[in-house]
């Protein structure tokens, strides 16, 4: 008997539209099989994509931050304020500061926290997400975080593009950082 699938969560777009596509056909993802789409806050390089897979996919379901610019037509898109279980294994932190939420993925070493830019601060995204269980690891951007201390005990760190002190953080956890980049596939 086989089981159903969770499904695929797409945490945001890019810049824009050709590059998105493009890079999920280089990795093989299939635009039209994303159950869920999650905006982490409104800026352009986090949400120029959105068009273009939306016109390849009819039934994703969308989840915003609340303070997110406008409607989707056609579309069930849910706006994120507070803590929201998305799926059975991921949770929107809520939008925080009143712009970006990010996302709490459960697995099996703890809670994997994905984040946009961190613009209301990593520690803060942090503490959020660890209402869903132990933080094992964040990969995103994290901003102008420079609170090294809150890194440590962390088993993933993955610092993503707008890391401002990205040498600092890879210099002091060589073990437990990942470099980060389009095409990233990390495995459970």
């Amino acid at each position: 008997m086989e089981t159903a699938k969770a499904p695929s969560i797409l945490f945001d777009t890019g810049a824009d539209s050709p590059t998105l596509l493009h890079n999920m056909k280089e990795l093989g993802i299939d635009p039209e099989r994303i159950g869920i789409i999650v905006i982490s806050h409104t800026h352009g390089d986090h949400t120029g994509g959105l068009r273009g897979v939306l016109e390849l996919n009819r039934e994703a379901e969308i989840y915003v931050p609340a303070s997110f610019w406008g409607p989707i037509p056609g579309r069930k898109v849910t706006p994120v304020a507070g803590p929201l279980q998305i799926s059975e294994w991921a949770f929107s932190t809520g939008e925080l500061k009143g712009i970006e939420q990010s996302l709490a993925i459960r697995t099996d070493k703890g809670i994997l926290v994905v984040v946009g830019c961190s613009h209301p601060g990593l520690g803060e995204i942090m503490d959020a997400a660890s209402g869903f269980g132990k933080v094992y690891g964040v990969i995103g951007g994290f901003h102008r975080f420079r609170d090294f201390s809150r890194l440590s005990g962390l088993s993933l760190i993955a610092p993503c593009h707008c890391t401002q002190y990205k040498s600092a953080i890879l210099e002091m956890f060589p073990q437990q950082c990942v470099r980060c980049g389009a095409g990233l596939v990390l495995e459970q």
